[in-house]
């Protein structure tokens, strides 16, 4: 007999998001992730900071794959939003990288601090970095 390891009582997943553009091959398994977690009525919060912010750019993700030829990352992006998955952004990691909170594809959910990031950490009941 299959185990299973949902227990079909909703869990709390945190996605740390610190990959960006310079490692590609590393940004479209936390989106399917996500959604294939969303979809086992998880709620599922990824957070973007250090390099990851760069992901929430206009422009960025539609202009990436994970691999040659492979679907963009917008669209593991949006799967994942449709799935139900929610997206932060460290508002402290964004002047690093010369972004602006009004420049943030539509997908963003939020804008969010380091004590929230600490928040979601002490709160959630798994926890994944990427």
């Amino acid at each position: 007999m299959e185990k299973h390891f949902v227990d079909h009582e909703e869990q709390s997943v945190v996605i740390v998001m610190t990959s960006g553009p310079s490692t590609p091959q590393r940004c479209a398994t936390p989106f399917y992730l996500g959604a294939l977690l969303s979809s086992m009525d998880a709620d599922v919060k990824i957070f973007f900071t250090m390099e990851g912010v760069r992901l929430m750019e206009p422009g960025v993700a539609e202009n990436m794959a994970a691999m040659e030829g492979g679907k963009r990352i917008i669209e593991f992006i949006r799967d994942a939003k449709t799935a139900g998955v929610k997206f932060y952004v460290c508002r402290p990691a964004m002047p690093g990288y010369k972004m602006e909170e009004g420049n943030l594809i539509p997908e963003v959910t939020a804008t969010a601090s380091a004590g929230d990031l600490a928040d979601l950490i002490l709160t959630s009941d798994r926890l994944l970095f990427f």
